[in-house]
């Protein structure tokens, strides 16, 4: 029998406690769940059919909530009957305010707004309401700012999301954060301390990779951080955003997929092999045009993955 150094057994004790206590993400599978692509549309049409037929025209099965009140029961009704008809999910209800505005009055508007939408995402069956934490920039509601990424912008963002969620109580719909370069959570691992000081169930996880490129080493080895963002968060991840990323002079730019260097095979097998269907969305493109160009790069890497479209 092997006999143990001290230092032998506490790395295996280690290596051992890490596997227990790590989010459980599959493996890469041999038949991955189909990708669940969505984006905006064009349609001018307010009928609710109409959309979500258009929808499955351009080959999406996720979409953005259409316009509509949360007043309005008879249309909310509408939009998640005919969107289920077609087996096109609800993905997301953007809620792009400041949290963190410094006049008390616009702060608590920003957040009853913020709730709102999370009430609507509930109401028409919406997985997710999404919002960035905020910005202490006193002239950017999403610019950079050095207390951004202090215990001050943490602490204040946990007290806001749990006021949303406590004040909303959702029955299925999360609310998450968008991940952002300048601000928390800005990565997988401040994406957990989020999850574990907010301690919500209703609390979850919104993935966009192109967002978190915000260091040389990541942009060259991004790779490395889809694999490492999915394998920490995977159990959380409601909705993921599409995009990419390309070197600019001395900084970074978003572009639209297949423009950038984000390893597009790697983020669609990751996505996939959730244990949840997960949303794949595009957004921040301008035109039809974009959007088909985006869409079809998606659709051809998909099947270079070998994943279905939903």
């Amino acid at each position: 029998m092997k006999s143990w150094s001290r230092r032998e057994f506490l790395q295996s004790s280690t290596i051992l406690a890490g596997g227990l206590l790590a989010p459980s993400l599959p493996a890469f599978r041999a038949a991955p769940k189909p990708l669940r692509l969505g984006g905006p549309i064009f349609l001018k049409s307010e009928d609710p059919e109409e959309l979500a037929r258009e929808h499955r025209r351009l080959q999406y099965s996720s979409a953005y909530i259409p316009a509509v009140n949360l007043t309005d029961t008879v249309k909310i009704n509408a939009i998640r009957n005919a969107f289920a008809a077609q087996n096109v999910i609800i993905a997301e209800v953007g809620a792009w305010v400041n949290m963190l505005e410094q006049n008390p009055e616009k702060r608590n508007k920003n957040l009853t707004y913020v709730s709102e939408r999370l009430a609507l995402a509930d109401a028409v069956g919406a997985l997710t309401c999404v919002n960035i934490g905020g910005s202490f920039n006193p002239k950017q509601w999403d610019g950079p700012d050095a207390r951004n990424l202090s215990k001050e912008y943490f602490d204040a963002t946990v007290e806001n999301c749990r006021k949303v969620i406590d004040t909303v109580k959702p029955k299925k719909a999360k609310f998450a954060l968008e991940m952002m370069g300048w601000s928390l959570p800005d990565g997988s691992d401040s994406y957990l301390k989020f999850i574990k000081a907010i301690d919500r169930p209703a609390f979850a996880a919104h993935i966009d990779i192109a967002n978190i490129i915000n260091t040389p080493g990541r942009y060259y080895q991004n790779t490395e951080l889809i694999n490492e963002t999915f394998r920490k968060l995977g159990r959380w991840i409601v909705s993921v955003h599409a995009k990419d990323v390309h070197g600019k002079d001395v900084h970074f730019a978003e572009t639209m997929p297949g423009r950038g260097a984000l390893d597009y095979v790697t983020y669609i097998r990751q996505v996939t092999a959730l244990p949840q269907e997960t949303p794949f969305l595009l957004e921040h493109l301008r035109t039809p045009e974009e959007y088909d160009e985006a869409r079809k790069f998606v659709i051809s890497k998909a099947a270079e993955a070998g994943v279905p479209l939903a």
